[in-house]
């Protein structure tokens, strides 16, 4: 299945998403994280019904938030300062990836996805009474 990639960036309003592939001329906004997939789907299938092309489905689309942007989405519910020690990452680096102050490597890209990964599969999981 092919995956379109859009790029999300945070606005006053809520978000807005523009497609990585210049090719693609697709872009929009929305309030939140579930309205702007929405609205990408809709405008991507607009444009593909104008080429004749086949619609695309929600599992077609792929968003990409870097660290700040994740965190100033979700920031209010997922802690940095938990999800540092969750890892084993010096909280204050990761202030940093998050601030922009410092680009993080591949390597802990990859180490503070897989924890955050992890922590939400442990969340959902769980029987809460």
């Amino acid at each position: 299945m092919k995956k379109y990639e859009f790029i999300v960036e945070k606005t006053n309003t809520g978000f807005s998403a523009y497609a990585k592939d210049d090719n693609i001329n697709v872009g929009t906004t929305g309030k939140t994280m579930t309205e702007l997939k929405s609205n990408i789907l809709e405008a991507f299938n607009l444009l593909n019904e104008h080429q004749n092309k086949k619609p695309i489905t929600a599992e077609n689309i792929f968003i990409q938030l870097d660290l700040n942007q994740f965190f100033e989405y979700y920031g209010d519910l997922i802690k940095a300062q938990g999800v540092a020690k969750r890892i084993g990452m010096n909280q204050s680096l990761l202030a940093q990836y998050i601030g922009g102050d410092k680009k993080p490597s591949g390597k802990q890209t990859t180490r503070i996805i897989q924890g955050l990964k992890e922590t939400a599969k442990e969340i959902l999981e769980l029987d809460i009474a």
